[in-house]
């Protein structure tokens, strides 16, 4: 999965999870409120991972423009 495809799914996770959460309080459900609360951190977690991919990539095009300005 690529960057932009991590941070999509991770703030469809997070927007899901913090829905979940709200319709487990407004209903009463103990379980819905924890399912909601693991997928929003899901989410927040694809989300880290795809900006983890970002730097990595910018990261690796500035060692390669150092490098190709050296040659």
């Amino acid at each position: 999965m690529g960057s932009t495809s991590d941070k999509i799914s991770g703030t469809a996770n997070e927007a899901m999870g913090k829905a979940k959460q709200g319709i487990g309080e407004a209903v009463g459900s103990d379980r819905m409120k924890g399912e909601g609360a693991i997928q929003e951190g899901k989410g927040k977690a694809q989300n880290a991972v795809g900006d983890a991919k970002n730097a990595v990539k910018d990261a690796a095009g500035k060692a390669s423009d150092y490098a190709e300005r050296k040659l």
